[in-house]
């Protein structure tokens, strides 16, 4: 079966989704589908260029309206800024065409709502870019946690602390305004840590938070397009409108207690994310920069408690796709591709597998209540989506590559 696909914005995460794409057929040969790069957007004329002679679209545009329009389109991949998701995720549930979008899915909460709401009235199959989900060892982790082997969970931490704003000379980019932007390190970060809590341990219902804003004057090049990582001595300032930090206290539904914490402007961690689960009787702990590994304690009367290293292997999740067996490991690309793959089975079967959009938007009501509770100093409460999330499906075991 082949799809079209249409891709919206090629910069990083476009030429990752297009990558993820083109292994499909390779990695998922079962899957019976052999997607199409029909056509991509860009206004920069480089990037669509490089869409047609790197990638393989077979054609470029600069308006995103001709990619959903296209008859040979059949999905389509919104990796555009924040502020376009909106726009163009309900222009491609319109057109009745299922989409893959990165996070934050909207930039507030009515935006999510309205984009949730456009796909289930649709009946389109969505994809949010929740990429950590797909770790092998943190679906054995979801195993360990969801099977009861830990015990009751009492109490779980996660960190996504990084550095990309952590220089005042960076440039003012779109991620600094609040028009464009919406949030700042909550939605681009503190999206997956709430996302990635509610698909190990279950959905959260209150948070505590506050936020701070550390460099709260950056370098402006002006209106046009600009990379959040270009740098800039002199120029004239301009205030940072939206957060570089946040903390959370969170309950979660069966009494676990949470604490979340995500910053972009932290000097020293480039990319430090890290989750710890604890229970009554045993715990897991993980970390992104050696993801292919996970730390787990079982109590046992015998023996004095410690962590043990399991390395992922075979039985994990999607590992046996990509790597024969243990000392192998994956990768942040691999992760995309076993994401496109959800993405491309939710859309063939009609069954929702992958990150949903109601994922984004219960993602997004967290965020929302993080906001709230920073600014009025008080627990808030966020309300469960009502229909169309994926977090708290039961563990798969996986099928490995036929």
């Amino acid at each position: 079966m082949r799809v079209g696909v249409g891709l919206v914005s090629n910069g990083w995460m476009g030429r990752l989704h297009s990558r993820s794409y083109r292994q499909l057929a390779d990695r998922y040969p079962d899957l019976g589908v052999v997607p199409e790069l029909v056509i991509a957007c860009d206004p920069d004329p480089a990037a669509a260029s490089a869409a047609v002679n790197r990638l393989g679209y077979r054609e470029s545009t600069a308006d995103y309206r001709a990619v959903i329009e296209h008859p040979e389109v059949a999905v389509v991949s919104i990796c555009a800024p924040n502020f376009l998701h909106h726009e163009i995720a309900l222009a491609a549930a319109a057109a009745g065409k299922p989409f893959w979008i990165e996070k934050p899915m909207g930039r507030n909460t009515a935006e999510s709502e309205d984009i949730h709401r456009a796909a289930m009235a649709a009946g389109v199959s969505t994809c949010v870019g929740f990429t950590y989900r797909q770790v092998p060892t943190l679906q054995e982790a979801r195993r360990l946690i969801r099977t009861g082997v830990l015990g009751r969970i009492t109490h779980l931490r996660i960190g996504l602390l990084a550095d990309y704003a952590a220089d005042p000379s960076g440039v003012f980019s779109w991620r600094f305004a609040r028009s464009q932007a919406g949030s700042g390190v909550i939605g681009d970060l503190l999206s997956h840590g709430f996302d990635l809590g509610q698909y190990l341990v279950g959905r959260i219902d209150q948070v505590s938070a506050l936020t701070e804003t550390f460099i709260r004057e950056r370098p402006s090049l002006g209106d046009g397009p600009v990379s959040h990582f270009a740098r800039v001595e002199g120029g004239v300032m301009r205030a940072v409108e939206n957060e570089d930090y946040a903390a959370v206290l969170a309950r979660v539904d069966g009494g676990a207690v949470a604490v979340l914490e995500a910053s972009r402007a932290s000097v020293g961690p480039h990319l430090d994310t890290t989750v710890e689960v604890y229970g009554t009787n045993g715990s897991v702990r993980w970390a992104f920069q050696r993801m292919n590994e996970l730390l787990i304690c079982q109590r046992s009367p015998d023996v004095v408690d410690s962590y043990v290293v399991r390395a992922a292997d075979p039985s994990m999740g999607e590992f046996l796709r990509f790597q024969p067996g243990v000392g192998f490991g994956l990768g942040f690309d691999d992760l995309k591709c076993i994401e496109g793959m959800l993405f491309m089975r939710s859309v063939v079967t009609g069954v929702q597998v992958a990150p949903s959009a109601g994922d984004g938007l219960s993602a997004a009501r967290l965020c929302a209540a993080t906001l709230s509770s920073a600014e009025s100093g008080h627990w808030v409460s966020s309300e469960p989506v009502a229909a169309g999330t994926t977090f708290d499906a039961p563990p798969e075991h996986p099928a490995g590559p036929s």
